[in-house]
Parts: C-alpha cells; sequence; structure tokens
C-alpha cells in the first residue's frame, strides 16, 4: 500500500466515522432491541496469506454454531428483517471503517477472504492479497450481483462450497488482479462512486 492510499483511508475513514456516529448508534439501538446480542458480527479474514484480522459489521444472521464458508440461499433463512434491510444496501459493512482506520483493510481493493479458502488455493490468493484487502473493489462492483445469483441456486452448505470455489473464487481473483495491475487513486475514487451509486440505485 502507497503512502497516498493509506493517507486516503485515513482520512476518509476519520471523516465517515465522525459523520455516521449517530448512524452507528442508532443501528446499533435498533439491533440490540429487535435482535438482542451481539450487534456485532466478528469473523477472521486473511490480510495476507499467513496473516489474519478480525473483520467487523453489524449482525445480519442468526447466530449457528455449524456456520461456515460462502453465504448462500441456504443461510437465506436465519437473516433477520433487520439484516436484510443493513444487507440490501450494504450497511452492514459501516462498522469496517474501524478495520480501515487500523490498516487491516483498505476503502479499495479485494474482499478479504476466509482462511478456509486461502489454504485451498494458495497459488490464487497468494497473487490477490500482494493487496491490501478492501470494503469495495472491482469484483464487488462488477462481479457481487452474479455471485448472489449463482449461490442462490444452492440449497445446502455443499453445494454453496461447490459453486463458491468453482465459479466465484477464479472469476473474482481475475478481476481483483486485472485491478492490482492499474490501481491508483483515481481508480480507487472511482470504484468508490460506483459502489455508492450501486447501492443508492
Amino acid at each position: 500500500m502507497t503512502l497516498l492510499k493509506r493517507v486516503f483511508d485515513l482520512s476518509v475513514a476519520l471523516v465517515l466515522t465522525i459523520l455516521l456516529l449517530p448512524v452507528i448508534i442508532i443501528i446499533s439501538a435498533i439491533l440490540l432491541i429487535g435482535d438482542g446480542r451481539p450487534v456485532f458480527f466478528v469473523s477472521e479474514r486473511m490480510k495476507t496469506p499467513q496473516q489474519s484480522f478480525s473483520v467487523v459489521k453489524f449482525r445480519t444472521m442468526r447466530p449457528d454454531s455449524d456456520d461456515f464458508g460462502a453465504t448462500g440461499a441456504h443461510k437465506n433463512d436465519r437473516i433477520t428483517p433487520s439484516g436484510a434491510v443493513l444487507r440490501k444496501y450494504r450497511l452492514d459493512e459501516i462498522p469496517q471503517l474501524w478495520n480501515i482506520l487500523k490498516g487491516d483493510m483498505s476503502f479499495v481493493g479485494p474482499r478479504p477472504p476466509l482462511r478456509r479458502y486461502v489454504e485451498k488455493f494458495p497459488d490464487i490468493y497468494g497473487q490477490v492479497l500482494r493487496s491490501r484487502p478492501g470494503l469495495t473493489g472491482l469484483a464487488s462492483v462488477y462481479y457481487h450481483e452474479h455471485e448472489e445469483w449463482l449461490l442462490r441456486t444452492a440449497t445446502n452448505s455443499v453445494e454453496t462450497e461447490a459453486i463458491y470455489c468453482r465459479a466465484c473464487v477464479p472469476q473474482k481473483a481475475r478481476l481483483d488482479l486485472i485491478y492490482q495491475q492499474h490501481r491508483n487513486l483515481c481508480f480507487d475514487i472511482m470504484l468508490l462512486l460506483r459502489t455508492v451509486f450501486k447501492r443508492l440505485r
């Protein structure tokens, strides 16, 4: 990560954290009253092929001790009503501003993968994770809806895992590597704007 990119991340994350603090408090209160504890979902993700960190989101699903792998249709019945709204507009990802402030993530980069996929596809993620994981990225903008469409057909965790590993991992990696070859601050700003307008639309 370049110094300019880090300064940009820190500056924007600080401003957004201050501006969104009332929103964070309101969402936290709604989740606490409506869904109970925990308000936040904390999960291990990989920053490099060897180094992990704890990504923080607002909780949108009922907890399940047997939960693992990618999110597909087989998990839909666990999504809470408030969680569905948060996921639709990606408001569940606001707490990741903390991860950006800490330096675990950037605003733009590959989505941070689970350890299981990094270990299963070391060659792919050895290249992808040369970029700092991001809140959004080229794959998030141009592949996320297609990924959701693919995983919507899965009826259980085995089918979800097979589709994710066969189709989603290589396609997202291809886009992440295209970003890696052309990354610069202007490209990052463009992807951030496209992410915002896509959610608003």
